[in-house]
């Protein structure tokens, strides 16, 4: 496939490179072949819509945490549309309920709230449960933390109030194995098992990074296969990370270099703004062609173009000095990134584009003072 020239790319931008979408679909694409199981693209991970026609060529529809992310997959997927959210509003539900195939509760109180409306609605209903495994590490993204608000735990169920549930959720994992997924599994029987037979379908949630090279792709299609033999059930996978995961740069430029006990490279790019899980996680983007600190000959700490202090992406070194003009390409940046980014000091969000594979930059979207002002009154 054509390599993404950069010289091509006006900054900042987030570019989408089709043949690595493309190439992680076609693995979800045999898990679902292989083993009976559905996969669903989570938006909250990755909503670039505009390569929705892609997608739905493969993954069987959405799932959507919110009135607007369910909008936007009936409106640009239009397959089918799974819902759940941590609580539902009177004002929004009976919207949901003409856009939704599944609607997924978070507690009983909430199923006992919605319940009449929901079933006469026709909606194929479920409850989400916590299997309180924990197998990841960082409490921010850990849905089974000991304090989560998110799902039923074992101590809190209630089997009684299951009347008109054709469903249960299960979401443990983030940019977890198959090995990780394997233990929850065991977990998740352990503690609901005694009801699964009694169900139309069990989704495993997201978090599941099976596009990941060294996944153990065959343990996840026997674990979905075995499930569904043993409790003749659908199973539903969610996975957003997964889809988007290594498809493409955030490509930024050197706007000046100050400074202040060490070089400074200022871009027209923001960790705040636009990369904010460097912030909150916190994690260290890789950027081509870089090392660790004082690995190369010449160290710069990248700093972004707001006035927030500690708006600094990170600590790295180059083999030449860094100009400015110079292109920073800071990769993997299409997953769980713009789908967070905020107009915050009035920087304008990054351009979104796709680098077909055909070898051709198409620009996507541009944004401006209109996207800045719109968000506010």
């Amino acid at each position: 496939m054509p390599e993404l020239d950069i010289t091509q790319v006006p900054t900042p931008c987030y570019v989408l490179e089709e043949a690595k979408l493309r190439a992680n679909l076609a693995i979800m694409d045999r898990v679902q072949r292989e083993s009976g199981g559905n996969i669903i693209l989570a938006l909250k991970g990755y909503a670039m819509w505009s390569t929705f026609p892609i997608i739905r060529e493969v993954l069987q529809g959405c799932t959507a945490s919110s009135l607007n992310e369910a909008l936007l997959a009936s409106e640009e997927f239009g397959r089918e549309v799974h819902i759940y959210s941590p609580a539902y509003t009177d004002a929004e539900f009976p919207k949901l309920l003409e856009l939704g195939d599944h609607l997924i509760f978070n507690s009983f109180s909430q199923w006992q709230r919605f319940r009449g409306q929901a079933l006469a609605a026709g909606i194929s209903c479920g409850i989400r449960l916590n299997p309180q495994v924990c197998e990841v590490e960082v409490d921010m993204y850990n849905p089974c933390g000991t304090t989560s608000r998110l799902g039923v735990t074992p101590q809190e169920f209630r089997p009684d109030q299951l009347d008109g549930i054709e469903g249960l959720h299960f979401h443990a994992l983030c940019e977890c194995s198959a090995e990780s997924l394997e233990r929850t599994l065991i977990a998740f029987e352990a503690s609901f098992g005694e009801w699964i037979p009694q169900m139309k379908w069990i989704n495993f949630g997201g978090g599941h990074l099976m596009t990941r090279e060294g996944y153990n792709v065959d343990l996840l299609i026997r674990l979905i296969k075995d499930f569904r033999e043993r409790y003749g059930v659908k199973v539903y996978l969610e996975p957003g990370g997964a889809v988007g995961w290594r498809t493409g740069p955030l490509v930024a430029s050197v706007l000046d270099i100050v400074r202040n006990n060490m070089d400074i490279a200022i871009l027209d790019t923001s960790a705040a703004a636009h990369m904010p899980d460097v912030l909150e996680m916190p994690y260290r983007p890789m950027v081509t062609g870089s090392g660790q600190a004082g690995e190369k000959a010449h160290t710069y700490r990248l700093g972004g173009n707001t006035c927030l202090a500690g708006d600094v992406i990170g600590d790295y070194s180059f083999d030449q000095p860094l100009q400015v003009g110079d292109r920073i390409v800071l990769e993997d940046m299409i997953h769980y990134t713009f789908v967070k980014n905020t107009t915050f000091n009035g920087v304008n969000l990054p351009s979104l584009a796709i680098w077909t594979k055909e070898g051709e930059l198409k620009m996507v979207r541009t944004f401006g003072y209109e996207d800045f002002k719109n968000r506010l009154s």
